[in-house]
């Protein structure tokens, strides 16, 4: 098969999505985040919070270089700013097949539990109208990143399993 990763803002089911995509084409599933966790032995927020966003890109970039160095074929979900930092994307580009699952802010809003909302350090302190102004800025920002994607998939309204199949029937074998 080869790479497949799965971009998008924080929240729009890359984690989800990349675990049963990874038991459908039996390969392994990598999360980016978790792998940060597992070698920090902290939570992506307390990395963010105690040792500064610099830090973190650095450390997401040594995860994404480990995933690609280990797996000739995986489904790797990567945290959402991952696109964003230094060449990231056209890295992901040349190991595999990049694909952005692209959801509204309200979209994401909707779907992230409280838990889910205190988890991201970017998150906290924000009321239901400030969660979804902060989001539309900062997803605008990060948007353009995201669209270098191999391809796209509007994930609003569509259930896992119809995502899930939309992207299997648009990325080949060949492609991956």
């Amino acid at each position: 098969m080869g790479r497949l990763f799965l971009v998008g803002y924080m929240g729009c089911g890359k984690s989800t999505l990349g675990r049963k995509l990874a038991r459908r084409l039996e390969v392994p599933f990598v999360d980016t985040d978790a792998r940060i966790e597992q070698r920090e032995g902290a939570s992506v927020s307390d990395v963010f919070r105690y040792e500064g966003e610099q830090r973190f890109r650095e450390l997401e970039r040594e995860v994404l270089e480990e995933a690609i160095a280990e797996h000739a074929s995986a489904v790797i979900s990567t945290g959402g700013g991952l696109p964003v930092w230094s060449d990231n994307m056209a890295c992901m580009n040349a190991a595999g097949c990049t694909v952005y699952l692209c959801r509204t802010a309200e979209n994401i809003a909707g779907r992230l539990s409280p838990y889910g909302r205190r988890k991201r350090p970017r998150l906290q302190g924000l009321d239901d109208r400030q969660l979804v102004e902060f989001m539309t800025r900062d997803m605008a920002e990060r948007d353009p990143f995201y669209r270098r994607a191999t391809r796209t998939v509007e994930c609003d309204g569509r259930s896992d399993d119809e995502i899930i199949e939309w992207i299997l029937s648009c990325v080949t074998p060949d492609a991956i």
